[in-house]
């Protein structure tokens, strides 16, 4: 990651909270044939004491399941919104017309060591905790125990779960911080009429987890 001061997040709190946000990583190794990447949903744990986890499953077919008992680097990459910011609506613009476009986004690299888990229990376990997670919002959040008896089990021998233990997280909010005030608030407004993820974009400018301070 190219690591700029004014965006780089130092707070583990603020880069685990993106990481449960996101939730959906591309997770990139190297085999002998070169780089293989997958795009799975990914579960954080932090224990206490010891180093995060990020907890996925892969199909069986994936070539990233094929690494036994081995453990091999592996980088999970975590893109958040993102949204082209026009020179227009920079104030700046008409003041000096020095301007250029630029790209607003939010992304976090999680560095560690990838292990597979082929145990039917840890398997299951897997998919039970990423679906309980992203069902917990739910008002009558759907379970595993709610498939048919057996149904969960003949789809759980089809993958594989893994584990990633984290060693290294780097995490970048690039949201206008190191500009003019004034060219915040007309990125913000910008993007916020928008379409697409302009709006999300404007509202994490507008988050006071990454205003920047004043006179900072």
């Amino acid at each position: 990651m190219n690591r700029v001061p004014a965006f780089e997040i130092t707070d583990p709190a603020v880069s685990s909270g993106l990481i449960r946000d996101l939730a959906f990583a591309q997770v990139v190794t190297q085999g002998t044939d070169g780089f293989v990447a997958s795009s799975v949903p990914l579960l954080l744990e932090e224990p206490e004491g010891g180093p995060w986890r990020l907890r996925g499953h892969l199909a069986r077919s994936n070539p990233q399941a094929k690494i036994g008992d081995a453990s091999v680097p592996a980088l999970a990459l975590f893109i958040g919104p993102h949204a082209y910011v026009s020179p227009s609506t920079y104030a700046t613009q008409v003041e000096t017309g020095k301007v250029v476009p630029t790209w607003n986004y939010v992304e976090v690299h999680v560095h560690g060591t990838m292990r597979l888990t082929d145990r039917a229990d840890r398997t299951l376990a897997a998919v039970r905790d990423l679906t309980d997670a992203h069902e917990a919002h739910r008002a009558d959040p759907w379970r595993v125990a709610d498939a048919p008896d057996g149904y969960i089990d003949g789809l759980a021998r089809g993958i594989v779960a893994f584990e990633v233990e984290v060693e290294r997280v780097e995490a970048k909010a690039k949201l206008s911080q190191n500009k003019p005030e004034t060219d915040r608030i007309g990125v913000i407004e910008d993007l916020a009429a928008g379409t697409g993820q302009g709006p999300e974009v404007a509202r994490l400018m507008q988050s006071a987890t990454f205003v920047r301070p004043q006179g900072g």
